[in-house]
């Protein structure tokens, strides 16, 4: 079987209309954007633009789930913790790096534009992870506590205080303290 070869203008154009859109949602809403300025921006030609992306909509698409499957891999890595309390702990430390090393993409979407499609990403992203960590959990705090239920209470606490974290509103090891005294041991 052939590999299919990666083109690299093709990546080179794209990356450039990502740091493009995103340069500008720092200035405005991504509403206010059109088209004409990412190309502006971007110093690329407006059928270059319409050869990857149908419109502006497509390509912050593409970006978010190029955004989701970053983050996804990267949360497949920490799979083999045992202990739910480490889990957690690392599930929190993984999504603070993963904002942290696209500080660039995570600012201008989600601080600048409170976007929500941004948001739902990380959401999506992690409840999977969570839900298949809790699926291989025999032990559900002596299956007192739905797993659902679970899942949902630390994916609103983890993508909270992700949050607060990338808005500068809590210290990396301050978080990380705090878990530690509020996530009980299930070992």
């Amino acid at each position: 079987m052939k590999e299919k070869k990666i083109d690299l203008r093709i990546l080179k154009t794209k990356k450039s209309l990502y740091e493009s859109l995103l340069y500008l949602m720092k200035e405005k809403s991504f509403e206010d954007i059109k088209v004409s300025d990412i190309c502006e921006r971007a110093y690329i030609n407006r059928s270059t633009f319409y050869a990857h992306f149908e419109d502006k909509y497509m390509l912050f698409d593409t970006l978010i789930k190029d955004l989701k499957e970053s983050l996804r891999k990267e949360l497949e890595n920490k799979r083999s913790i045992s202990n739910l309390k480490e889990y957690y702990i690392e599930l929190i430390k993984v999504l603070m790096n993963h904002m942290e090393d696209r500080r660039d993409i995570y600012m201008p979407i989600m601080l600048h534009n409170r976007n929500s499609i941004a948001m739902d990403m990380i959401y999506d992203t992690l409840n999977e992870d969570i839900t298949k960590k809790l699926e291989e959990e025999e032990l559900n705090y002596k299956k007192k506590i739905p797993k659902e239920f679970l899942a949902k209470f630390y994916l609103g606490a983890i993508t909270n205080i992700g949050m607060e974290w990338l808005m500068g509103k809590y210290r990396r090891e301050d978080i990380i303290s705090y878990l530690e005294e509020l996530i009980l041991d299930n070992s």
